[in-house]
């Protein structure tokens, strides 16, 4: 069985619970109405974005990705990728507060984000094109009709 079909089975169980205690509480029109919303959310969730596999390899190729999530450019290159920005090899620098850096991020080295690092020791502070990484991984961006 499939991680996606673990994780849809996963999904079922847990709408199957929520409906349950909806309708516990709440009678069969409402818990209805609430249990299509809440399965619509979920399933539309936990749809593999179309940058799954590009991502996931980048990720594979040992790239890393160093921002911030106040970043707004670090923003604009998860944006990218969509869904998929889930697997992309992030490294969060920020402190929660957001204002300080995190120990890893300023043992490495880090002093501006984005901040792309790549297997070959090359380094780029800025947000990079689907191509530009792919060029920089190795990695195949997938045809528009995948």
């Amino acid at each position: 069985m499939s991680n996606t079909q673990v994780d849809f089975s996963i999904t079922i169980a847990i709408i199957v619970v929520i409906m349950h205690v909806i309708y516990k509480h709440t009678g069969l029109i409402i818990g209805l109405i609430i249990f299509c919303s809440v399965g619509l959310i979920i399933f539309t969730q936990i749809q593999p974005g179309k940058l799954d596999a590009f991502a996931q390899c980048i990720a594979e190729s040992e790239a890393q990705f160093y921002g911030a999530f106040w970043c707004q450019h670090c923003e604009n290159q998860k944006a990218l990728f969509g869904k998929s920005e889930r697997l992309l090899p992030y490294i969060e620098c920020s402190t929660p507060d957001g204002n300080n850096q995190l120990p890893r991020c300023t043992d490495a080295g880090i002093s501006a984000y984005p901040t792309w690092r790549f297997s070959d020791g090359s380094e780029f502070i800025e947000v990079l094109s689907l191509e530009a990484l792919s060029e920089k991984t190795g990695c195949q961006i997938p045809s528009p009709e995948a």
